[in-house]
Formats: C-alpha cells, sequence, structure tokens
C-alpha cells in the first residue's frame, strides 16, 4: 500500500474524533453557475443536504496587494463551473461554487474556511497562495475533506495526502528556471533577489542556488529582502551591479519586480530579468511602465497569446465575462484545476450525497489516474500531489508574452 493512502487511512479514522470549527462572519460572494436551475438555486443551504448539488468551495486574496491572484482564480474558476455545468455537471449533478476572500493572509484563509464549512463546502479548490494554503491544509487533512490548489507553490502546500496542486512547486520552479538559464547560456554572472520572509520565494531560491552550482553558474550576488521591506532596493540592485551581475533572478511576485525594474532603470542598471510564475501580473500593475518590462524573461505555464484553439476559447470566455481583461496563468492554471476534478470525480462515480471523508478518498485515488490535456499543458499527478507537466519560458516583448524555444 502507497504512503498517501496509509497516511489518508488513518487520517480517516481519526477524523470521527474532530468536531467541525465554527465561523467567522464575512463577506461572501456566491456565484451559481447559470446552467443551474431555478429550484436548485432557490434550494440555498439545503441543496447539499439533498444531494442535489456539488458544493465547491474557494479561497485567495481578492483585495489587498495579491487580489490580481484571487481575482484571476475567482473568475477563471467561474468559467469552467460555467461550463461543466452547461455540459450536465459531475455525473449529472451541478456545482455550487462559492468564493471567499483571505486578502493573502494564514488566518483569514482558516476564517474563509470555516465559513465555507458552514455553508457545506464538501471539496475545495485553492488556497491560491502559499503561506494560507498551508493553513487550510491542515484543517481539511483535519476535516477528512479534498483539496486541490491552483497556485499554492510551496512543499508544504501539498505535504498532506488529500492534498493535490496543479502548479509547479517553488523548489521545481527554481530547479527549471536555472536549467533554462544554464542551457541557453543567458548569463555569466548572476544575481538574486529574494525575499526570505516569503515561503515562496525562499523555496524557489534555495533549489535555484543548488541547481544552479551543478551547472557551474556563477552566483555573484544573493540579497535578500523581507516583506517589512520591500520598498526601497537599492542596496540589492547596486550589490547586484557592484558584482558585474549581467542577468538578476527575481523568484518574487510581480508587485516588488515592478519595483525593482523601476528602480533599476533610474540608476542606469540594465541586465537581464528572470523571473517564475509569480512576476505573472507585472504588466498590469498599477502606475507601472510596462516599456520597462521588455525583455523580461519568464517561467509561466499559459500565456493568452497561444494561438491553439483550447487557448483562443477560454481568453474569449474569460475576457467576455470581465470586461475585456485578460486572463492570466493563475486563472488558466484554475480552470485545469476544475477540470482536473471533474474528471477524477467521474471517474470514482461520488455523488453528492456522499460523506466528505468517502468523497476525499475517492477523489484522492482518482486523481492518480487523471491525465488531463489542460490550457496550462498535459498533467498527471503523482501520489503526492505533485503535478507532472513542463515548464515553459517566455518573454515580454511588445507588452505581450511570446513563448521562447
Amino acid at each position: 500500500m502507497k504512503k498517501r493512502f496509509l497516511s489518508l487511512g488513518l487520517a480517516m479514522a481519526m477524523a470521527a474524533s474532530l468536531t467541525a470549527c465554527g465561523s467567522s462572519s464575512s463577506t461572501t460572494e456566491t456565484t451559481t453557475a447559470a446552467a443551474a436551475d431555478a429550484t436548485t438555486a432557490a434550494a440555498g443551504e439545503s441543496t447539499a443536504a439533498s444531494g442535489e448539488v456539488f458544493k465547491i468551495g474557494g479561497i485567495g486574496p481578492v483585495t489587498g496587494a495579491a487580489a490580481v491572484y484571487g481575482l484571476a482564480v475567482k473568475n477563471g474558476a467561474q468559467i469552467a463551473v460555467d461550463e461543466i455545468n452547461a455540459d450536465g455537471g459531475i455525473n449529472g449533478y451541478q456545482i455550487d461554487f462559492q468564493f471567499q476572500d483571505d486578502e493573502h493572509d494564514a488566518e483569514k484563509s482558516v476564517n474563509a474556511y470555516n465559513t465555507l464549512k458552514d455553508w457545506g463546502m464538501q471539496m475545495i479548490m485553492g488556497t491560491v497562495t502559499s503561506a494560507p494554503c498551508v493553513a487550510v491544509a491542515d484543517k481539511t487533512m483535519a476535516d477528512n475533506m479534498f483539496q486541490i490548489t491552483p497556485s499554492g507553490s510551496s512543499v508544504e502546500c501539498a505535504q498532506n495526502p488529500n492534498v493535490f496542486r496543479v502548479c509547479f512547486s517553488d523548489p521545481d520552479q527554481g530547479a527549471a528556471s536555472a536549467t533554462y538559464i544554464a542551457e541557453n547560456k543567458l548569463a555569466d554572472k548572476i544575481a538574486v533577489i529574494y525575499d526570505s520572509s516569503d515561503v515562496y520565494s525562499s523555496g524557489i531560491y534555495e533549489r535555484f542556488a543548488s541547481e544552479a552550482a551543478n551547472h557551474g553558474l556563477d552566483i555573484v550576488a544573493a540579497e535578500a529582502f523581507t516583506a517589512d521591506s520591500n520598498k526601497d532596493f537599492s542596496t540589492q540592485l547596486q550589490k547586484a551591479k557592484d558584482a558585474g551581475a549581467d542577468l538578476v533572478f527575481l523568484p518574487i511576485y510581480y508587485t516588488e519586480a515592478s519595483l525593482i525594474l523601476n528602480q533599476a532603470n533610474t540608476m542606469g542598471y540594465a541586465p537581464k530579468f528572470f523571473g517564475c510564475d509569480g512576476m505573472d501580473g507585472i504588466l498590469g500593475v498599477e502606475n507601472f511602465d510596462t516599456s520597462l518590462a521588455e525583455g523580461v524573461m519568464l517561467l509561466t505555464p499559459f500565456s493568452a497569446t497561444a494561438e491553439d484553439e483550447k487557448s483562443q476559447a477560454f481568453v474569449k470566455a474569460y475576457e467576455a465575462a470581465n470586461k475585456d481583461e485578460v486572463p492570466n496563468q493563475f486563472a488558466a492554471d484554475t480552470y485545469d484545476v476544475l477540470y482536473a476534478m471533474k474528471a477524477a470525480a467521474d471517474a470514482a462515480e461520488i455523488t453528492p450525497d456522499m460523506e466528505n471523508a468517502d468523497i476525499s478518498a475517492a477523489m484522492s485515488e482518482a486523481m492518480l489516474s487523471v491525465e488531463l490535456d489542460g490550457l496550462t499543458g498535459k498533467a498527471k499527478w503523482t501520489e503526492d500531489g505533485e503535478c507532472d507537466k513542463e515548464p515553459k519560458a517566455f518573454e515580454i516583448q511588445d507588452g505581450a508574452y511570446v513563448e521562447m524555444d
């Protein structure tokens, strides 16, 4: 018996002794797909008990500094939910989807989880960012609830047997970045600017550093900042410049990255910049001169400019539903999450009247046989909850992502 299922069985045995957490009052954004009929919508909170719908919850930041990620996830999920419901739902049952704001805060994410539990949530899509995801994963483990995150990338996010992810883990992003830079001979000397207070950033950096050594890359400066000092990067940039770095690796989020690009330009420092999926969103930063992002390279699994039929259909639907806003990779990852959930649920033949622990066990087993040809690539999952798919590298050219060889 595999370790994942041994752990799952133990968790199921423990769950009987655990009571549900109370909820906190918060604003709830509830969306029920248009394909669900009026009777289902009117049934409200009784629908889960009657077995009429699957109640899937989502959590992520729709306000605050990381809102661009959470809004993309919420909107991408809704596109998929609407499509799935219009096509007959999951095993003939409609999806009732509700999304809660956590403001990229672990404590608020747990509060959101408790609110969704009180609503009757049976499976959770989320959370969006890593620290909240780790906190919520501990709760779903105790409650035996199936969880799949589109973008929680720290190792700890998927360490429990009931949790899967669609995105790459932080170490995988670090390794892939070092490999890509080395194989394409992008730099002789590399500097890194990372957030030592953030599990996402530090996780990528640590693996990048070890993999860079394996490839013979020369890291001439590794400069940290924290969440309390993330506005002025002149010291880090000056050290990178003085060390002669011709490429600066930025395993950070787009807000800080936009400040770094602006400050580097001000001081006349023009190295190559290379980031990971947290960089996605930089072109939408308010009051940012996007011309400064020209030539920036990043690893991300999706581009809205991709010409395949599936991607363009998604972009068209997303823009139509969101006032011409262009979807980013977080929206695409989430779209794939919902279809992975549907594939596993259909294969496991689950129904809404099942206990959450039984749904979780069936979904966790079925995920190991799912092969999804999604927006973000051809994906399958390991027993550790990791997604096996190929990374893609893009360069920003003329304000758009262009896939690199």
